[in-house]
């Protein structure tokens, strides 16, 4: 088992979004679709706001569709077509590449589909090259949820920080005074979409507490 990481903050200068192929094929395929583009129109519309850098990709885009008009990617440095599992395909890291000194980030905030898939192949690339993610449980989804809730744990496991779409949010502006929190008041009043992660975070305090 990887050992866990330290948990920072995020810096905006320093974090990357990465949101993994939320494409029209997948809508009715999965029980939880519509709640997840409710949570991860929420999180882009933030990142767009605070001006983080947003890659996107589609996987198969000729079959499966493109990304689903109700999230804004207009911002998005790239939008990269695949039939690689992961993210990390070359177009994406000659991305990341131009976007930051050093040649990456220092974490990624990453959520999509399908997270046993896609999701997951991606956090392994990036953990291997030393980047810390920040996996946003309310926006990943898969067809099953038992798929979804074990992808989870597994990359809790691996080192991945498992959060949600409003803690990273308030995460980057970590003070009431900064000069966009006028400007995120309404998504941040607004309450997310129950994504039923109930069961995985309990089943996951019930292992903490046995421990103890």
């Amino acid at each position: 088992m990887a050992s866990a990481r330290r948990l920072t903050h995020l810096n905006p200068q320093k974090t990357l979004f990465l949101l993994c192929d939320v494409q029209e094929k997948f809508r009715p395929a999965m029980p939880l679709f519509d709640k997840l583009l409710e949570n991860a129109k929420r999180l882009t519309t933030a990142g767009k706001i605070l001006n983080v850098p947003l890659l996107v990709t589609e996987q198969n885009p000729e079959k499966l569709g493109k990304t689903v008009q109700e999230l804004d990617i207009s911002h998005a440095k790239a939008n990269v077509g695949k039939t690689r599992f992961s993210m990390m395909v070359p177009d994406i890291e000659k991305q990341m590449q131009s976007l930051f000194d050093g040649g990456k980030p220092t974490d990624v905030v990453l959520y999509g589909i399908e997270s046993h898939v896609c999701v997951e192949q991606t956090a392994i690339d990036l953990l291997e090259r030393n980047i810390n993610v920040f996996l946003v449980a309310d926006c990943v989804a898969s067809r099953v949820n038992q798929d979804r809730d074990l992808a989870i744990e597994r990359l809790r496991s691996a080192g991945c920080v498992i959060t949600t779409s409003e803690s990273v949010i308030y995460n980057l502006l970590r003070d009431k005074n900064h000069p966009k929190f006028n400007d995120l008041r309404k998504l941040l009043l607004a309450k997310s979409a129950d994504m039923q992660l109930t069961k995985s975070s309990s089943a996951a305090n019930e292992n903490t507490n046995s421990k103890l």
